[in-house]
C-alpha cells in the first residue's frame, strides 16, 4: 500500500524542487542595479497625475464572472459531445437539463441587464 504513494511522493518533492531551484538561481544570476527611476510607478509611459488607483464598474466583474460560468459550461459539455455515441441515452437527458439551467441563467442575467453594456 506504501509503495503505492511512494511515486506521488517523489513527484511532488520533484514538483516543488524545479521552481524552488529555478528561482533561486535567476535570483542569484539577476543584476541587482537599483535606480531611482525602476522605482517609479510605469502606467502606459505617461506619468501617473492624481491617484492612481481608480474604481472599476462592478459591471465588469460581472461580465467577468458570465464569461467563466459560460466558459467552464464548454469544458463540461466537450467530453460529452466527443463520447456521444457511446454515452447511454439518460446522458443526453441530463446534458439536455444542464443546458437548460445554464440558458436559464443566462436569461436572467440578460433580463436584469447585467449584459447591457454601459
Amino acid at each position: 500500500m506504501l509503495e503505492d504513494f511512494q511515486f506521488v511522493g517523489i513527484l511532488g518533492a520533484i514538483t516543488l524542487t524545479i521552481p524552488v531551484v529555478t528561482l533561486l538561481i535567476a535570483w542569484t544570476l539577476r543584476p541587482h542595479k537599483p535606480h531611482l527611476v525602476k522605482q517609479e510607478t510605469y502606467e502606459s509611459g505617461i506619468a501617473t497625475i492624481g491617484e492612481a488607483w481608480v474604481k472599476f464598474k462592478a459591471q465588469y466583474y460581472i461580465y467577468a464572472i458570465i464569461y467563466v460560468i459560460f466558459d467552464i459550461e464548454a469544458v463540461f459539455l466537450l467530453p460529452f459531445a466527443v463520447a456521444l455515441d457511446i454515452l447511454p441515452t439518460y446522458t443526453l437527458i441530463w446534458a439536455i437539463i444542464f443546458m437548460v439551467l445554464l440558458f436559464d441563467g443566462l436569461v436572467y442575467a440578460w433580463r436584469k441587464g447585467a449584459l447591457h453594456w454601459t
